[in-house]
């Protein structure tokens, strides 16, 4: 369906050039969208992989671990979007204050990611409700550290960004003049609070995603803060009790036809497509999360199986395995305070675990030595390549 107006431009002057900005109108799309057979069935696809997804997170033996590994799948990938080349692995060896060779910023930003995602899902748990309040604590975090620190974190813009180009007048977007930035997103606070009347959750993040995207309400760090409104709103309208489902992935390997549907959203009223788009996603990015917890679920059975066969060792390599199940990269000096066991008892533990083809020293160093947990760590990894 063409809808003709799906917001208006206004004309404004920046740095002596006229430009011509878009203010979206306030969702729900109007004309309502048409839940068609092929609109619909994406919807109930997704809506059966949630339902899939949301099963095997209570099956998960530790569902903390796995979603220690896989919040930073998720930060690398969403800042890989942007721009950064780390990878999982080097932000583990940050964390682990050994990341030589990693560009610090590009870390930096990616622990930043963790950082704000963490923050906000603890935030929606203790009660504060999804609103911009907490979007901007989000952000305040996300961009605390690194090359964003001055792009006022925490804040919404009061100047005018744009999307390509050098400059506003050669722009390929440009967002809502900074006056208008306030209004555009009280009007996105009420839609997420079912104002003017409810909406079903998975339409929900799919229109307030490209919403947001489309206020481009910050200085920096728009895109990512854009893709952590969906597992938010997810956890928060009760699809989802753990926030297992995030799109980078699929928008990293679907950019062109992601950015595409941003703007024929805004110039055709596309809705419906871009829906289908969501939807397609949200099914794909569900399906794999459950294989990859399936994967990581059996891995780690058949491996603690191994270990407790491993004789007199057994008792304290198994702990060690379960240390690494939170972070495969690991120094002995972590795994001895994370375990209360003695670096001599750990240090043999690495080697029962070495000796089972579990565990390799990746630095080749005397001092300071860091063990991979290799086939699981390889297992979190895919499709996190840097682009």
């Amino acid at each position: 369906m063409r809808r003709a107006h799906t917001g208006q431009y206004v004309t404004s002057t920046v740095a002596g050039a006229a430009i011509r900005a878009f203010v979206p109108n306030p969702l729900p799309p109007d004309p309502p969208l048409e839940i068609g057979y092929e609109l619909g069935n994406e919807l109930e696809r997704a809506h059966l992989a949630l339902g899939r997804l949301d099963g095997v997170s209570g099956t998960l033996p530790d569902t903390h671990l796995f979603l220690y590994a896989y919040v930073r799948k998720e930060a690398v990938l969403s800042s890989q979007i942007e721009g950064t080349q780390s990878s999982l692995s080097d932000l583990m060896l940050f964390e682990l204050d050994e990341a030589p060779g990693v560009p610090f910023d590009d870390v930096v930003e990616v622990s930043n990611y963790v950082a704000a995602m963490e923050h906000g899902l603890k935030r929606i748990r203790g009660g504060l409700p999804l609103s911009n309040r907490l979007i901007r604590e989000v952000h305040g975090i996300l961009l605390s550290r690194g090359r964003g620190q001055s792009k006022s974190p925490g804040e919404f813009r009061r100047s005018q960004n744009w999307i390509g180009g050098s400059r506003p007048s050669e722009a390929g977007f440009v967002p809502p003049p900074p006056e208008k930035v306030q209004d555009c997103m009280a009007q996105l606070e009420r839609f997420l609070h079912d104002q003017p009347s409810p909406t079903s959750t998975l339409l929900k993040a799919a229109l307030a995603h490209v919403q947001f995207e489309t206020i481009h309400p910050f200085l920096d760090g728009n895109g990512r803060v854009g893709r952590l409104l969906i597992p938010m709103i997810l956890c928060v309208d009760g699809v989802l009790r753990e926030p297992l489902l995030y799109l980078s992935l699929y928008l990293k390997q679907n950019r062109s036809r992601y950015y595409e549907l941003l703007d024929r959203v805004r110039t055709e009223g596309a809705w419906e497509e871009w829906v289908i788009f969501f939807a397609s996603g949200v099914r794909e990015t569900a399906d794999a999360a459950v294989a990859t917890a399936q994967g990581l679920r059996e891995m780690a059975r058949a491996d603690r199986a191994k270990v407790k066969g491993s004789g007199r060792i057994a008792g304290s390599a198994l702990q060690v395995h379960h240390a690494l199940l939170e972070r495969p990269l690991n120094t002995i000096s972590r795994l001895a305070a994370d375990t209360g066991l003695s670096v001599p008892t750990v240090t043999n533990s690495l080697a029962a675990l070495a000796d089972l083809g579990m565990v390799r020293e990746i630095t080749g160093r005397r001092r300071g030595r860091v063990f991979s947990y290799g086939p699981y760590l390889d297992l979190l990894q895919e499709g996190t390549e840097p682009l």
